[in-house]
């Protein structure tokens, strides 16, 4: 397992050392999307308090989780519709067929 270290990101204006097992460059990626939320949560509460701030941006980041995990849930819903029916054709399409079974089809190609 990957040793865990220290990577110090900045977050409006303050500086976090953060000890992560994660790349350092995903962990900055991660404090780069927390800053641009951050800084359009300021814009949409121009007089909140850093707080108030951190709060709201936080609520928009989990609207945006909620929302990404129910298209998924959506999606994988979709595929396991989609390969039910396909496995039903199959089923249709392999199944053997009874009129092949009868006497008359069995003696066809013996004339």
């Amino acid at each position: 397992m990957e040793q865990s270290r220290v990577v110090t990101v900045n977050i409006n204006g303050q500086r976090y050392p953060i000890r992560s097992h994660l790349d350092a460059a995903y962990v900055a990626e991660l404090a780069a999307y927390v800053e641009q939320k951050m800084a359009l949560a300021q814009r949409e509460c121009p007089q909140g308090d850093s707080l108030k701030v951190a709060v709201l941006a936080a609520l928009n980041i989990a609207d945006e989780c909620f929302r990404a995990r129910d298209e998924d849930a959506a999606c994988r819903a979709s595929v396991i519709h989609r390969a039910r029916e396909l496995e039903r054709m199959l089923d249709l399409a392999l199944a053997p067929d009874d009129k092949s079974d009868s006497p008359l089809a069995r003696t066809a190609g013996s004339f």
